[in-house]
């Protein structure tokens, strides 16, 4: 029988709750690995960064939003500020240096403001079916009125076994969280992956997003076949490509 994988660390915030996390030491800068929403840090993108970072001697941080996967809390009271929190407070605590940051969907959106909140140690940013603004542009206008109206929505999720939930609470903290109307003022590399099958996020946001941040080095990758998820083997690979291939650090 393969090893069970051992229990993950944990942080507690300010309030008590204990935010999951795993920690690979190693050289630098520190891969960090935002997941999306209702997802956690042992998805096949996270695991697979992971086992490269493993091989290579990289550093890496993987971690849990509250209310998400291992961490304590509860998904329901979660919004983008505080998920954006529990992020900076792990990486301040437990990353020291330079860093890498990769976010895929929710996450996406998360790397760019922590990017915004730790400019100066940031050297990279990756993201992978980035969904900056999705508040905005991923309901339609009876959806948005349900949730104020209802204070949240279910909706049948195909990555998951239960609803997917959406509250009045995070909802309204990503319409104050809104990046792409302007400029973005991210100067490091930037790589955007992005499938053109995606159903989630389309594709064309790769190209506002790019053309948002002030950075002259951002590249995307189109993938013609790939989905939302990007997770099958040659997905991983490409990922792992655009980590390995980044400029170095000046």
């Amino acid at each position: 029988m393969p090893d069970m994988p051992a229990a993950p660390s944990y942080l507690a915030r300010s309030e008590g709750v204990r935010l999951a996390y795993r920690h690979r030491k190693g050289t630098g800068p520190t891969i960090v690995f935002l997941p999306g929403y209702m997802s956690d840090m042992e998805g096949g993108k996270a695991l697979a960064l992971d086992a490269w970072a493993e091989a290579n001697g990289r550093a890496m941080l993987r971690l849990d939003y509250s209310g998400c996967g291992s961490s304590e809390g509860h998904f329901i009271d979660g919004t983008l500020p505080i998920w954006r929190d529990d992020v900076l407070i792990l990486l301040d605590k437990l990353v020291e240096g330079p860093f890498v940051i990769v976010g895929s969907s929710m996450g996406g959106w998360l790397a760019l403001l922590v990017a915004l909140a730790r400019p100066e140690r940031l050297t990279a940013l990756i993201g992978i079916a980035a969904a900056p603004d999705f508040t905005d542009w991923g309901f339609t206008q009876e959806q948005k009125l349900s949730i104020l109206r209802d204070g949240k929505i279910e909706e049948p999720s195909e990555y998951a076994d239960q609803p997917y939930v959406t509250t009045k609470a995070f909802w309204q903290s990503g319409e104050a969280s809104r990046l792409l109307h302007g400029s973005i003022a991210i100067d490091c590399p930037v790589r955007l992956l992005h499938g053109q099958r995606d159903d989630a996020v389309p594709w064309r946001n790769a190209l506002t997003l790019a053309q948002q941040i002030r950075s002259a080095d951002v590249q995307i990758l189109l993938i013609k076949d790939g989905d939302h998820r990007l997770s099958r083997d040659q997905d991983l690979a490409r990922l792992i490509d655009a980590v390995a291939t980044l400029p170095e650090p000046i």
